[in-house]
């Protein structure tokens, strides 16, 4: 699959292929992280953490709109692990394949995957901030890929 060594939950098994051609050289989950990799940043982290974004904890508030961009490219549904305060942290399930390709941010902490609640984009992007972060990362992640072949 990959000589390169990934530490997002789920990684092993990230090889859903994409339904659709929107973003090229996007073939699986992986090469959707090494891509947003180069792009998330400040602007794309949740608000409430974006004091304690740095390049070495990227994947720092971006869940959801990851999540979501995601199931956009290949499907499935996006689940949420509950969180302190009422939210929930996303992450995708595509059949038998299921990743997070945000779980770094959790450092050590052992996420609890199981029974979790599906998540919905309408509750999500119900809150303005997110959807135009959602956008930007959507954006951002077009213009990086139609340079590639």
């Amino acid at each position: 699959m990959t000589s390169k060594c990934y530490k997002f939950w789920g990684w092993e098994n990230a090889n859903s292929p994409a339904i659709n051609n929107e973003y090229k050289g996007i073939r699986n989950p992986i090469d959707l992280y090494d891509a947003l990799s180069e792009i998330w940043c400040a602007d794309t982290c949740a608000p409430r953490m974006r004091d304690g974004w740095t390049k070495d904890n990227m994947t720092l508030g971006q869940c959801s709109i990851t999540a979501f961009l995601a199931q956009d490219i290949f499907g499935g549904q996006v689940y949420g692990v509950p969180r302190s305060g009422g939210n929930f942290h996303c992450f995708n399930v595509i059949g038998n394949c299921r990743f997070d390709l945000t779980s770094e941010q959790f450092g050590d902490e052992i996420l609890d995957y199981e029974n979790t609640p599906e998540q919905f984009r309408e509750v999500h992007f119900a809150k303005e901030e997110k959807r135009l972060r959602y956008e930007y990362l959507k954006t951002e992640l077009k213009k990086l890929t139609e340079g590639k072949n």
